[in-house]
């Protein structure tokens, strides 16, 4: 019996935004060991992408990081122009950077409200909005959302009603983009396992979080990434316009 593997993605090329940790440093390994070069955003820490650059190229891919904050209009077209420099063009686009903060309404820092929003909803625009521009014929755009959209968690009113807003764009742009042959969707995360999730909380609470899922158990950042390699590869060409929460059966 003959096996049909996928036939790896030569010349095709990805940015990944927020690459340098968590979910979205996975993502750019998995897309890579997929065949594509990858783009490696940041927003501050070098190291940590020169990290991921190394460990993508040992494993024989091809990386490089570029430093943007996904909320400026003028790094972003520049992070695009390098990725279609360095690789003749761009084919997946995965936003997963994000920021998030916790406070009940009552409590909540405006300023703080507006860093939220700056990165989550304006950065999703921002980034979306060059996606749309130059993502060739067959090409991807994955945006990030959380599925305290649905859970609903206090304390998660900024963060969640930041992700809502890149729900509400996604079968927007899909539909923009009919006629090109671009997908565009969301993945909605439920508590996955990073670095960042973990820091602070007690065992008490890992546990009651690993709980909450049928499952019962976190998400991995592997978890995540295999979601996007499934919505940007040929497998997932006929999903188009969803937003689909990866969170092992929560609401």
């Amino acid at each position: 019996m003959t096996t049909n593997h996928p036939t790896p993605a030569t010349g095709r090329a990805a940015v990944v935004t927020g690459g340098s940790r968590g979910i979205g440093r996975t993502v750019a390994h998995r897309l890579a060991r997929d065949g594509l070069a990858v783009v490696v955003n940041y927003a501050r820490d070098a190291g940590a992408a020169e990290e991921t650059v190394a460990a993508v190229t040992a494993a024989g891919g091809r990386a490089i990081g570029v430093r943007a904050d996904v909320a400026d209009e003028h790094a972003v077209a520049a992070l695009f122009d390098r990725a279609e420099r360095e690789f003749g063009g761009v084919d997946v686009v995965v936003n997963c950077a994000g920021r998030l903060a916790l406070s009940p309404v009552a409590d909540l820092d405006l300023a703080v409200l507006d860093a939220v929003h700056r990165t989550n909803i304006r950065g999703t625009f921002v980034v979306a909005r060059q996606a749309a521009r130059r993502l060739r014929a067959g090409g991807s755009f994955v945006g990030f959302s959380t599925s305290v959209v649905g859970t609903q968690f206090p304390a998660y009113g900024a963060y969640a009603a930041s992700k809502a807003a890149v729900e509400a764009l996604t079968l927007i742009l899909a539909r923009e983009l009919r006629g090109r042959d671009i997908t565009v969707n969301t993945v909605a995360p439920g508590p996955t396992a990073t670095d960042l999730f973990l820091d602070g909380k007690t065992p008490e609470q890992m546990d009651q979080l690993a709980k909450a899922p049928p499952l019962e158990r976190l998400g991995t950042p592997e978890d995540i990434a295999e979601v996007v390699a499934f919505l940007t590869g040929p497998a997932g060409r006929w999903v188009n316009g969803q937003v689909l929460r990866a969170n092992g059966g929560m609401v």
